[in-house]
């Protein structure tokens, strides 16, 4: 085998499609260690309700950024760029290649061609977000952002709260939208990247989630969330299968109810990250349980990466 320089191979693709699954084969066969580019799994107090990989999975191959961060710090694709860009200076002195997986395309973005710098947002602002958000739901957002924001409105993702919020915090807090922070300039890296894409075909993919969803009710996740209702205001907790459980724990919804949406809700998620994923340039598209091309085709493309 040649001597690669420092490869980034991108594993990336919706919810439950199997990305762990392939990383771990990937860098197992490639001897290396993953990077992870979930905005969730990072946190250290959240583990069922964001599909952590499991403990076979993690002794399996070294992971970084998952568990590493408490949901009481700052997270965002600013910190993540940084804190990634930094860890894989260190990780390219030891591995010629590092595996990075995750559905959490800004990161993957911010990492992968920098972001433009957005002026921060006071905490009283982000609080009051998503106090409101709670209290008012997603037609709350959709009223101020078409009232306040238009251009995030015709072009944003319209149905996704953790965007929604972000653009009006940034409204709110410098007057201008946050679209025209983006100058979509790309940053150029240090190393090399290699972008995997994984689909499935749609219905089986909604089936997976479906059975994710009761899969992690099996395993525990109600008392999960609820061990985390005294922090539910926190921006961590903004998110897919502890909303709709926290509603739930308000008597706002059954039980069955709260299930149901939860998996209504991943499987919106799913369709806005594939569309999202599709997008970007240069990826190169698989079929998560199609494992045996994808390896030899990272490996002939290696061949080619020399020092």
């Amino acid at each position: 085998m040649p001597l690669y320089k420092n490869l980034l191979i991108v594993i990336a693709g919706p919810t439950a499609v199997g990305k762990t699954a392939v990383a771990v084969e990937v860098a197992q066969q490639l001897h290396t260690v993953i990077l992870s580019a979930d905005s969730r799994q990072c946190f250290k107090e959240l583990s069922i309700g964001v599909a952590r990989p499991s403990p076979a999975e993690l002794a399996a191959v070294p992971h970084y950024f998952i568990a590493s961060h408490s949901v009481r710090e700052e997270m965002s694709a600013a910190i993540y760029e940084a804190y990634a860009l930094q860890l894989l200076e260190d990780l390219f002195r030891q591995y010629p290649v590092v595996v990075l997986t995750g559905g959490t395309g800004l990161y993957i973005k911010a990492l992968l061609n920098g972001l433009d710098p957005v002026p921060p947002v006071p905490d009283t602002v982000r609080r009051e977000i998503i106090e409101t958000y709670n209290s008012r739901g997603i037609g709350w957002l959709q009223e101020e952002l078409n009232r306040r924001d238009p251009l995030f409105a015709a072009r944003g993702e319209m149905r996704n709260p953790q965007r929604m919020m972000r653009a009006l915090e940034v409204i709110t807090a410098t007057g201008k939208s946050i679209l025209e922070f983006q100058s979509n300039n790309k940053t150029r890296r240090s190393f090399d990247t290699l972008c995997i894409g994984l689909e499935l075909p749609r219905p089986l993919l909604y089936e997976r989630i479906d059975q994710r969803v009761e899969a992690m009710m099996d395993a525990g996740l109600e008392t999960e969330v609820r061990n985390l209702l005294p922090l539910r205001h926190l921006n961590a907790l903004q998110t897919v299968g502890y909303q709709e459980l926290f509603r739930y724990f308000d008597g706002d919804l059954t039980r069955e109810a709260a299930i149901a949406l939860i998996q209504q809700n991943t499987r919106h998620y799913a369709k806005r990250q594939l569309t999202w994923f599709k997008k970007q340039p240069g990826f190169h598209w698989f079929e998560a349980t199609a494992y045996p091309t994808i390896l030899p085709f990272i490996k002939s493309r290696l061949e080619g990466i020399e020092k």
